[in-house]
């Protein structure tokens, strides 16, 4: 099952470059820790020459800028068209690159032809508006490009964040420099042969794999940048925001971090809560932003909620992502799965009740067993702090007002859910919750016409649906004066 590694050098003006110095960096297998393909370290010589090549793919008369909105969605259909074709190779180096189960890359990349077709569909939907002015004026908007964006990618779900930002930025006309995360650059290369072969004019996308420190401080302060959209933890996000005012005053979007809280009622069904709190937080070994990582059961159906839990927890399989029986895999890297394992130790310290996991697996690859705590505390670390890891942390509430106020008690705010039966449960929740996405007897459903992103320190702007456009354009307003006789 192991794919071919076509492509491994910087992507820029439609070229296949090495770095300028000619460094390179290893990528490495979180399955059993090898060196999987050196991949050109860009840093920031290489952004310039990037941005450069974007700079002057949005100049005002270049082949993109003067293609019509309807070419852009039809290059975008083409696009879509080619994800199909190499569907099963892009799952696989995807599972390869980042550990994710095989079986569930194909479900995610299953959904995406559909999500680039649809913001394609978009390209020639951009509208502004006409304006009543008072006096002898006609007014209208236009809505146009921001120009360059710089796209920084996070590691856990990369083909997908590669999609969102790459697709909506080219639907709204921009042109992109896109720095990969370091842990995962490969499917990013994948998807730029992939834009070329489909038809996209030099320069309009550009790849540059490398580090935070310098491809990433090189493409946030770059003055010739327009907007930064970045995907990752909120420590890097604040930094990423700083930078956005350096040079210039950058357009910013960031979907960061969450702590989000799922609460099962009373009066929910068990066999429908159980398994959906389960992989809300084990999916992709907890590795996602939206991890239901703060479980609050009532209190009537706790101890039958923590049985079931824990059984659930047991029955996963963990092992090698290409294995069909597999339900997890491992962490995306060793400095991971430490931090992971940490934040169990202090959970046990504290005095969480560890009744399922907590231990690591085998001596090869980066694998956890999936941890169940019961009787966690609010104030406890695993209760506040972002895991990232197969953690489950089991609290107990009474009422819903007072699971409101706790839910909300947190700088996050990314998503949440609820389980009950009740409808009046259901919309006091979602109206009074602090959060982005609100699921209501469900988890991890996604939509690419849904917008997605969070309040307070879990971001600022949407993805996904219309609104991921408008954030790539600026509306400008113009005022016509009129002969005040015909």
């Amino acid at each position: 099952m192991v794919p071919e590694i076509k492509y491994t050098k910087l992507f820029i003006d439609n070229e296949w470059v090495d770095a300028k110095d000619g460094e390179t960096f290893d990528t490495f297998s979180p399955h059993d820790g090898s060196v999987i393909a050196k991949v050109a370290k860009g840093q920031k010589a290489d952004i310039d020459a990037a941005v450069a090549a974007a700079k002057r793919a949005f100049q005002r008369n270049s082949e993109w800028r003067l293609a019509d909105a309807s070419q852009r969605g039809k290059l975008l259909y083409k696009f879509a068209d080619l994800i199909e074709r190499d569907f099963e190779y892009l799952a696989k180096l995807e599972s390869y690159d980042n550990g994710m189960v095989y079986k569930n890359c194909l479900r995610i990349l299953s959904g995406i032809p559909d999500s680039v077709r649809y913001l394609g569909s978009l390209a020639d939907k951009i509208q502004g508006d006409t304006i009543p002015t008072d006096g002898d004026s006609f007014s209208y908007t236009l809505k146009q490009p921001v120009g360059v964006c710089g796209l920084i990618l996070p590691w856990n779900v990369p083909i997908l964040m590669f999609l969102n930002k790459v697709v909506t930025a080219l639907a709204a006309g921009c042109t992109v420099v896109v720095k990969p995360a370091e842990q995962t650059p490969l499917t990013a290369l994948a998807l730029a042969a992939l834009l070329k072969e489909a038809g996209i004019p030099k320069g309009v996308v550009n790849i540059v794999p490398g580090f935070g420190e310098d491809a990433g401080v090189a493409l946030t302060h770059h003055p010739d940048v327009a907007k930064i959209s970045f995907t990752g933890s909120l420590e890097v996000g604040k930094l990423i925001q700083k930078a956005a005012g350096t040079n210039n005053l950058k357009r910013v979007t960031l979907e960061l971090g969450g702590k989000s809280p799922l609460i099962i009622m009373n009066d929910a069904d068990l066999n429908l809560a159980i398994p959906y709190a389960g992989s809300g937080v084990f999916f992709h070994q907890g590795q996602i932003c939206v991890a239901a990582s703060r479980l609050y059961v009532q209190s009537g159906i706790y101890d039958k909620f923590v049985k079931g839990a824990v059984e659930y927890a047991k029955a996963i399989r963990v092992g090698n992502p290409f294995d069909e029986s597999t339900v997890n895999g491992p962490q995306i890297d060793e400095s991971m799965m430490n931090k992971v394992l940490g934040l169990i130790e202090t959970g046990k310290k504290e005095g969480a009740n560890l009744l399922a996991g907590g231990e690591r697996i085998g001596t090869a690859g980066y694998y956890i067993q999936p941890t169940v705590f019961a009787d966690v505390n609010d104030d406890m670390t695993i209760a506040k702090e972002e895991i990232f890891g197969p953690v489950q942390s089991i609290l107990k509430f009474d009422t819903l007002e007072e699971v409101i106020d706790r839910a909300n008690n947190t700088n996050y705010g990314l998503a949440a859910g609820i389980f009950t039966t009740n409808l009046n449960n259901a919309l006091q929740f979602s109206k009074h919750v602090e959060a982005g996405t609100v699921w209501v007897n469900n988890y991890l459903t996604m939509a690419h016409q849904a917008p997605f992103g969070g309040f307070k320190d879990s971001g600022i702007g949407r993805e996904n649906g219309i609104k991921a456009v408008e954030a790539y354009l600026e509306e400008k307003t113009v005022i016509i004066s009129l002969p005040k006789k015909l």
